[in-house]
């Protein structure tokens, strides 16, 4: 999807962090911008920015979560602007330390990770993908997971689990949907400068807090002046849409950790031969033992922002 210029994008937790960065990117970039947050004070600060610079921004509450929300939402964003043609599956919360650990977690904190972590993202898709196909304009879906979704991060499984599973999930819509004119991504972002520990605390409903106030407390804020910028998050999505990529990635000090992970992958595979009769047998079964969707990921070079 080269030519973004008046197309529609839907973006969820588009409030702030990495969602505002991508919104403020693509409307410099010509698009239309709707952006979704179950926040309505971070949605009204927002909307100061882009009040000013006059862009066609639109501001929706939405809880990822509720299905028929979404659909409103939705509905809302074409009757706005009409027919849409990038869903960015952004939202999302963490829960670092002992509530988003395997140990120590409880139901409640994995049912509000992996709600809005997973289930924000399948809602996403099956509310606005059927939209996208049927205008046929072509569109593309991108879905922020993590580099912890690629090398997981102790005392953080919830949060592992669940960008791990996005992951899953956008690879296999990317094949789902090869030969169309509709492309699929999966974000794996680092560090970014974001309000997420605060935003995840405040907007963790009551029926899903724990009993113990000290596990609900926001974990203390920590020095982000080294993290990156979301603005800068922004043009690496915006350009993975426009190279129809599978993988998008921004942070190359993660390089070496993804590296082992993969390796440690392929160590573990048995040192025997293939079992030809097996291998012919589940060989056509799909693309069980190779799929020719990882072929199309070409390298995306330099930063072209950074030249500008």
């Amino acid at each position: 999807m080269e030519n973004v210029n008046g197309k529609v994008a839907f973006i969820t937790g588009g409030a702030s962090g990495m969602g505002l960065g991508m919104a403020k990117v693509f409307a410099d970039n010509g698009m239309k911008i709707v952006i979704a947050d179950i926040r309505q004070n971070a949605l009204d600060e927002a909307m100061k920015y882009f009040k000013g610079t006059g862009q066609p921004v639109h501001p929706v509450k939405l809880d990822v979560t509720d299905r028929e929300a979404y659909k409103q939402a939705a509905d809302e964003a074409e009757k706005v602007f009409g027919k849409i043609h990038v869903l960015v599956n952004n939202a999302g919360v963490g829960a670092p330390g002992k509530i988003g650990s395997a140990p120590f977690a409880t139901y409640n904190d994995f049912d509000f990770g992996l709600g809005v972590n997973i289930g924000g993202v399948v809602n996403g898709i099956l509310t606005i993908l059927p939209r996208i196909i049927s205008h046929g304009e072509g569109g593309h879906v991108v879905s922020t997971a993590s580099t912890s979704g690629l090398s997981v991060v102790e005392w953080n499984a919830i949060y592992c689990m669940s960008k791990a599973a996005v992951s899953a999930l956008m690879e296999t819509l990317a094949a789902e949907l090869t030969g169309t004119n509709i492309g699929a991504s999966v974000y794996f972002p680092g560090p970014v400068a974001t309000d997420i520990a605060r935003s995840s605390t405040e907007t963790r409903p009551d029926h899903l807090k724990n009993q113990k106030e000290e596990d609900m407390k926001a974990p203390p804020d920590h020095d982000d002046s080294a993290f990156m910028d979301p603005l800068e998050v922004g043009e690496y999505v915006l350009r993975g849409i426009r190279r129809n990529d599978l993988f998008i990635l921004s942070h190359p000090e993660f390089k070496n950790a993804i590296k082992s992970r993969f390796e440690a992958l392929m160590r573990a595979i048995p040192d025997e031969p293939v079992n030809i009769k097996r291998y012919d047998a589940i060989k056509n079964i799909g693309h069980l033992v190779y799929n020719p969707v990882y072929d199309l990921q070409t390298s995306p070079g330099k930063p072209d922002w950074r030249k500008k």
